[in-house]
C-alpha cells in the first residue's frame, strides 16, 4: 500500500463526519447536492431514475444517504479497507474500487451528477488532478453536474504552520515558498491548492462553474467552541455558515472549497 492507502486504513472517516465540524461540511455540502436534485425532480424526473457517481466514496456517508433516499448510486473507492465497510453498511450502492484518474468502467455520459469529495486532496500535480476532472467530466451526461472538493492552502499555513509552530523549518526546508505556497508529495498526504490554481483546472477542464463555495468556512479553526455549542446554537452556527458559503472573501483561507461545475 502506499502512504494514503495506509492512512486510510488507520483513519476513522466516520467518526469525523460524526464530529460537529464533520457535521459542517456535510450538512452544508447537502444542501447545495439537494439544490441540484430537487431541480432534476422539479423536472418531473423519478429518483431512481437519477445517476449519482461518488468517486473516492471513502466509508460511504454521501453514497449510503443517497442511495437511501432512492438515487441510482454508484461509488468508486480506493482503499480496500474503507470499500468493504462501505459494502457492509449497504446493499444499494453499487460500489468497486478504483483510482479517480481513471474510470474506465463506466461508460461516457452516464451519471446525472458525480461527486469528487477526497481524491483531489491527495493528487499532487495538475496532470493527475486534471486527468480526475477530465474523467469525472467524461462520464458526467451532458448538462449534469461535478462536484469537486479542494483542501485549501492557507488552512495548512494558517494550522500546521502558525498554530502548530511549524512554518518556520517548513519554509527552512522548502515546503513552503517565499509566496507561501505549500508544496506537498504523496508522504505529506494532502495536497493545498489556492482559488487560482481551483480556476485552472476548471478552464483547462472545459467545465462551466456554477458556483464555488466553502462548506464549512471559519469551521475548523473553533472547533472547541463548535463542541460546547448548545444544540440550539450549533443549527444557528450551520445556518450562518450556509449563508456565508458562497462568499468569496471566505473561501480562500476556509478549510475546503467545492467547485461547483456543469458539463456543458
Amino acid at each position: 500500500m502506499n502512504p494514503i492507502e495506509e492512512y486510510y486504513c488507520k483513519f476513522n472517516e466516520d467518526k469525523r463526519f460524526d464530529s460537529r465540524h464533520g457535521q459542517v461540511e456535510f450538512m452544508i455540502t447537502m444542501k447545495y447536492i439537494d439544490e441540484l436534485l430537487d431541480s432534476m425532480l422539479f423536472k418531473g424526473r423519478d429518483k431512481s431514475d437519477i445517476k449519482i457517481l461518488d468517486v473516492g466514496a471513502g466509508t460511504g456517508r454521501y453514497s449510503i444517504h443517497y442511495a437511501n433516499e432512492g438515487y441510482d448510486v454508484s461509488a468508486l473507492e480506493l482503499v480496500k479497507h474503507n470499500l468493504s465497510r462501505l459494502k457492509a453498511k449497504c446493499s444499494l450502492v453499487h460500489a468497486r474500487q478504483g483510482d479517480g484518474r481513471n474510470l474506465s468502467k463506466y461508460p461516457d455520459d452516464n451519471f446525472d451528477i458525480t461527486l469528487i469529495f477526497g481524491p483531489l486532496y491527495h493528487l499532487f500535480n495538475h496532470e493527475d488532478k486534471l486527468k480526475c476532472l477530465t474523467e469525472a467530466r467524461r462520464v458526467t451526461k451532458p448538462g449534469g453536474y461535478i462536484l469537486a472538493a479542494y483542501v485549501m492552502n492557507d488552512y495548512g499555513i494558517i494550522t500546521y504552520g502558525i498554530k502548530e509552530g511549524h512554518l518556520k523549518e517548513s519554509i527552512d526546508s522548502g515546503r513552503v515558498d517565499e509566496a507561501y505556497n505549500i508544496h506537498s508529495d504523496i508522504e505529506d498526504l494532502y495536497d493545498y491548492v489556492r482559488l487560482e490554481e481551483i480556476d485552472r483546472l476548471r478552464e483547462d477542464s472545459g467545465l462551466e462553474r456554477v458556483r464555488i463555495i466553502t462548506p464549512d468556512g471559519p469551521t475548523n479553526y473553533i472547533r472547541p467552541q463548535l463542541k460546547a455549542m448548545t444544540d440550539e446554537e450549533f443549527e444557528i452556527y450551520l445556518d450562518y455558515v450556509y449563508s456565508i458559503s458562497s462568499r468569496a472573501d471566505m473561501i480562500g483561507a476556509a478549510a475546503h472549497t467545492v467547485d461547483i461545475l456543469k458539463k456543458i
